[in-house]
């Protein structure tokens, strides 16, 4: 059959052809053909969010963090949360976006410009006439992919934007009144006193009996249950287990002396003078060569009577920092000056004078004084930091030949690390009460999520199969098989007599502290003047008196329009705490320039406050729907 229609391929094409061209004519073609179908998720202003609008925005979005980022966990990037956050921005784009056309916001030439100027990598980009180097700016450009057009089409529709919100966010101010308000509730005092009733205290007071525990087992099983957990096994490539296999020879030694010893030894420092006339790298043109032309004048004079730098320095140079000492800068390594400057000085021969030099500080007359080349050690003297460096570089090139070998080898012998430990001379490591999750205190790859979840698998566990290498990071893989595991469980009330005998008493005596607290507390409001409590204290927020957080809420919440007040707490499995509020001590005045600060910090809250509002306000004006369910 296939033969024939090889053999009448052009017959059987032409009716193909014929059969199917008619049925797009009488029945339509459908959209989905040709592009894949997408539900809505959000719509803004009469406006559809598409699944792939969402979709794409969050790859865009995911491959930005990952550019800041490059060690961030992908499962981060692909979790429900994250992707709804960027469901969230994109209807926060679109809302802003309809409230600009809606608003006729535009961003004028003069703005444009403005804000260009204020972004650095393009303001260092200005030719000496303090004009924009257009060639320059297309390269910066092109170097991330975009056009100036693009470049500056999203930068006008950002400002347009921006301003939706500036608006409202400018505005924003705070009187002395809020202020006030805000201030006393953050930094009020109150003079109080605390009785405490420790659980702890209570616990000699708890009887217990079999009955008593079997019954608080029962009611609490979830408090006994022992976690899955694994004994592995797995072996790790990295560059010290590639190291430890290298032997270097003695000419490989030798010969990596000869090419290195100059830079291990350190490098070299050059000592100059010179004569600077300032010029600003945006100063007008005409003034940058009235400056270059003093300094060719300076320069004449030294070619004349080369003995003279030190007097002409003192007399002419315009840095305060070394013309008191004839231009003298002193020794000096490769990076330390600007790029001119330091390659006209490695350039130079000692007790030579330079030609006139440009930098961004101005002109530069240079003169080389000293060379202060390190001393190079003997090879015996460099051997130990010889064979680290050499062995560290051989075994950064043999990992990189290695890694692919190691990880065909741990998926194609999936039932032993063994063969993998052999040919790599690699040692077996074991670990027993291996769970999901890192321990408190793990190290080495044991402490890392995406290996721990690889022993866990449903390969790893079902079939004792050796996981996939895993990358730890730079240089490093690991391989493991799990040859123990212990699935969750409820441990039987035998094995835990101790932890339950523990945990029912320390109910129990928490239950008894708040009976005696609450009873104590109903007494003491009948009857202050038997009240137990400790010394008065005055306390705050930002003076808490080492009290509990509970304790001091309730000193503060507490109501002022009948003092003293009394307040009971729970302190949950710590007991109880009974509270009397004495008086409001006057909180000390604050200095003004603090008061400025917090003035300026509320000024802020307020600001974000307001700025939240409007938008919830135009999210309704816009009758924005999230049809994607929250995580």
């Amino acid at each position: 059959m296939f033969e024939s229609i090889r053999k009448h391929s052009k017959f059987v094409m032409i009716l193909l052809f014929l059969l199917i061209i008619p049925s797009f004519i009488f029945v339509g073609v459908d959209q989905s053909y040709f592009t894949e179908s997408s539900q809505a998720v959000a719509r803004v202003d009469g406006h559809e969010i598409t699944q792939q609008d969402w979709d794409n925005a969050h790859r865009i979005e995911s491959d930005r963090l990952r550019a800041q980022n490059p060690s961030m966990d992908a499962k981060l990037l692909d979790s429900p949360e994250a992707r709804y956050a960027t469901l969230e921005k994109l209807v926060r784009d679109r809302v802003l976006q309809a409230a600009v056309t809606k608003q006729h916001l535009a961003t004028t030439d003069a703005e444009l410009v403005r804000t260009l100027q204020e972004i650095p990598a393009i303001a260092g980009l200005k030719k000496p006439d303090g004009t924009l180097d257009a060639e320059a700016y297309k390269a910066l450009l092109g170097a991330q992919g975009m056009t100036p057009e693009g470049f500056e089409a999203n930068l006008r529709q950002e400002l347009a934007l921006n301003r939706v919100l500036g608006g409202v966010s400018g505005t924003a101010f705070a009187t002395d009144s809020q202020l006030k308000q805000a201030m006393d509730a953050l930094y009020q005092r109150r003079d109080v006193q605390v009785a405490r009733f420790d659980a702890a205290a209570f616990a000699s007071k708890v009887q217990v009996s079999e009955a008593d525990l079997k019954a608080y087992y029962d009611a609490h099983t979830s408090q006994f249950q022992q976690a899955e957990e694994a004994s592995v096994e797995y072996v790790q490539l990295d560059l010290a287990s590639v190291q430890a296999g290298i032997t270097l020879s003695e000419d490989d030694l030798r010969t990596y002396y000869k090419e290195n010893a100059q830079r291990m030894a350190g490098p070299e420092e050059r000592r100059a003078s010179h004569i600077l006339i300032n010029a600003a790298k945006d100063a007008p043109a005409a003034e940058r060569e009235k400056s270059k032309a003093k300094a060719e004048e300076l320069l004449a004079k030294l070619r004349a009577n080369p003995k003279s730098f030190a007097d002409l320095a003192k007399a002419n140079s315009q840095d305060p920092g070394s013309a008191a000492n004839g231009g003298d800068l002193g020794y000096f390594g490769r990076g330390a000056m600007v790029k001119p400057f330091e390659e006209a000085v490695y350039g130079m021969k000692q007790g030579e004078i330079s030609d006139v030099i440009e930098s961004d500080f101005g002109y530069h007359i240079i003169e080389l004084t000293g060379i202060k080349a390190p001393k190079v050690a003997s090879f015996e003297e460099m051997r130990p930091k010889l064979e680290a460096e050499l062995k560290q570089q051989q075994a950064q090139r043999k990992f990189a030949e290695i890694a692919d070998a190691f990880s065909n080898a741990v998926y194609e012998q999936s039932d032993s690390l063994q063969p993998v430990a052999d040919k790599f001379k690699l040692t077996i490591q074991k670990a027993d009460h291996v769970t999901r999750k890192p321990a408190v205190g793990a190290q080495g790859p044991l402490s890392n999520a995406r290996f721990l979840e690889a022993l866990f698998s449903t390969d790893s566990l079902e079939n004792k199969r050796n996981t996939d290498a895993v990358e730890l990071g730079s240089n490093s893989l690991v391989a493991g098989r799990v040859v123990k595991y212990s699935a969750a469980r409820t441990l039987p009330m035998a094995e835990v007599t101790d932890k339950l005998k523990q945990l029912f008493v320390a109910q129990k005596a928490a239950e008894l502290a708040k009976e005696e607290g609450k009873a104590k507390l109903a007494e003491w409001k009948a009857k202050p003047e038997s009240a137990q409590l400790a010394a008065a204290v005055v306390v705050g927020r930002d003076q808490p008196q080492n009290l509990p957080r509970e304790v001091l809420d309730a000193a503060l919440r507490a109501p002022t329009n009948a003092l003293p007040a009394w307040e009971g707490v729970d302190l949950g499995s710590d007991g109880y705490a009974v509270v009397k509020v004495n008086r409001i001590v006057e909180r000390p005045t604050a200095e003004p320039q603090l008061l400025e600060q917090q003035k300026a910090q509320f000024s802020q809250w307020s600001s974000m406050a307001e700025v939240m509002a409007y938008y919830e306000f135009l999210k309704k004006e816009f009758k924005v729907q999230i049809k994607a369910p929250r995580p």
